[in-house]
C-alpha cells in the first residue's frame, strides 16, 4: 500500500472512532432487512440446498459461527451469477459456492497477483494453485472442471473484465492492508465488476477504539471504519452493514491475534474455547461510477 493511503487510513480512523466504543453504525447504511427477506424468499431454497448438500457434513460444524445463508443473502449473491472468490483458502466457501453456483451460475477463484509474491517460486505456488482451483471443486463437489475457472489477479483475461457481478473477500482484507497491497488488488478486483457489481466483505473485526497499532491488521483485525475507508478510497460505496457474524463474546484483544481463538486455537486458552469463532463484520460495496 503507499504511504499515502496508509496515512489516510489512520488519520481517517482517528476521526471517525465513534464516542461508544465497538458501536458501528454509518450514514451510508440502509436498512438490509427487506432485501434479505426479499432474496430469501426467491433464492432461499437453492441456497439451503448448497448448504444442507451431503458433501457439506464437516463444513456445517462451523456454519453455526459462520452463518452462510444470512451472509450470503445479504450479499445478494444469486445462484445463476458470475461471482470471484477472493484468495480461496480452506475452501469452506469454495465448496459451499461450487455446489450453489455450479448450475446456473459461474464461481471464479481471483488469487493473489503474481507481483505479490516475495519471489520466483512463490509467483509459481500462485499460478499453481490457480490452475488446480477448479479440478479441486470439481472433486467437492461432483461437477465437471470447466463449470469452474481460476486466475492469479493479474493474468484475468481482458475479455473477464466487467463481467462479474460480485466479488467476495472472506477475512482477508487483514492481509492486503498488512502486506501493502490492498490498492492494487481492490482496483484490479474493481475493473471485473459489472457497472452494478459488488464486494461483499468479511472481516474480523477490533473495537472501534483499539489502537492501530493493534488494529493494522498484523493481528488479523481491522476496525470497521478503516475497512470502510480503504474501500471507498479504491472506489467503492458502501451499500449496508450486518451483524450476521457479529460476536460480542470475542474481546478483540488477543496478545497473538485472532488465531487464538477457535478454530486455531494457536495458544491453547480453555478460557477461549467456548466463545466461537471471531467477532467479524459483514459488509457490502457497489464499485462507484
Amino acid at each position: 500500500m503507499r504511504p499515502t493511503l496508509c496515512a489516510a487510513l489512520a488519520g481517517a480512523a482517528l476521526l471517525a472512532v465513534p464516542a461508544a466504543a465497538g458501536s458501528y453504525r454509518h450514514e451510508a447504511e440502509q436498512p438490509a432487512g427487506a432485501a434479505t427477506e426479499t432474496f430469501l424468499r426467491q433464492h432461499g431454497e437453492a441456497l439451503a440446498g448448497a448448504i444442507n448438500h451431503p458433501t457439506r457434513a464437516e463444513d456445517r460444524a462451523r456454519d453455526a459461527y459462520r452463518h452462510p445463508e444470512e451472509t450470503l443473502a445479504f450479499w445478494q449473491v444469486a445462484p445463476d451469477m458470475k461471482v470471484g472468490e477472493y484468495a480461496p483458502g480452506g475452501g469452506w466457501f469454495s465448496r459451499l459456492l461450487g455446489h450453489y453456483l455450479g448450475g446456473e451460475g459461474e464461481l471464479v477463484g481471483l488469487f493473489f497477483s503474481t507481483s505479490t509474491a516475495a519471489d520466483a517460486a512463490g509467483q509459481d505456488r500462485l499460478r499453481a494453485a490457480a490452475a488446480k482451483f477448479p479440478a479441486d471443486v470439481a472433486g467437492f463437489t461432483g461437477l465437471p472442471a470447466d463449470r469452474f475457472a481460476a486466475y492469479t489477479l493479474d493474468a484475468v483475461p481482458a475479455d473477464e473484465r466487467g463481467t462479474f457481478d460480485r466479488i467476495i473477500i472472506a477475512r482477508m482484507m487483514h492481509n492486503l492492508h498488512g502486506r501493502g497491497i490492498a490498492d492494487t488488488e481492490l482496483r484490479a478486483m474493481r475493473d471485473l465488476l459489472k457497472d452494478d457489481g459488488m464486494i461483499g466483505v468479511e472481516q474480523h473485526r477490533a473495537r472501534a477504539d483499539a489502537p492501530w497499532s493493534y488494529a493494522n491488521g498484523s493481528k488479523g483485525y481491522m476496525r470497521q471504519d478503516d475497512v470502510i475507508a480503504l474501500m471507498r478510497l479504491n472506489g467503492f460505496e458502501l451499500v449496508g452493514a450486518s451483524e450476521a457474524n457479529a460476536n460480542p463474546r470475542d474481546p478483540a484483544n488477543h496478545a497473538e491475534g485472532v488465531w487464538e481463538m477457535p478454530p486455531i486455537l494457536r495458544t491453547q486458552r480453555e478460557d477461549l474455547r467456548g466463545l466461537g469463532e471471531s467477532d467479524r463484520m459483514t459488509l457490502l460495496f457497489r464499485k462507484a461510477r
